[in-house]
């Protein structure tokens, strides 16, 4: 698992790169957690201990959250795939397909455009008739 330590030799890695394999193994225990949780909560018949359950599932997931962030904030690349995907309303494939295409063809304003960090954008383009 991942999570168990480094493939490479630690003299061979950069700090950033050290703490970035930190960060993605706290992730993955985070969402570990989350899955025990919600295995618990299924098999539980008291509504109480369900409830106190629930509550430190939805604990994981916010530490989850603050996870992905601390990494999406070093991470170009992979800013760049949550702007494209977070949060869009269209069928996941169906936005993969308009980004790799826009990308491809370099089409200025739109998804593949948009997938530079910083710009504000979700990596969709425009929602407007015309796309306007």
């Amino acid at each position: 698992m991942a999570s168990e330590g480094l493939h490479e030799p630690l003299e061979l890695l950069d700090e950033g790169l050290v703490e970035r394999h930190r960060a993605i193994a706290s992730l993955i225990e985070e969402f570990d957690a989350v899955d025990w949780y919600d295995q618990r909560i299924a098999a539980s018949k008291d509504a109480s201990l369900k409830a106190l359950l629930a509550h430190n599932r939805d604990e994981e997931k916010e530490h989850a959250t603050m996870t992905l962030e601390w990494l999406r904030r070093r991470d170009p690349a992979l800013d760049a795939q949550l702007r494209a995907y977070l949060f869009t309303t269209s069928p996941i494939t169906a936005v993969e397909r308009q980004v790799e295409g826009e990308a491809e063809s370099g089409a200025e304003g739109g998804a593949g455009a948009s997938l530079r960090p910083g710009d504000g954008s979700l990596g969709i383009g425009s929602l407007r008739e015309g796309g306007a």
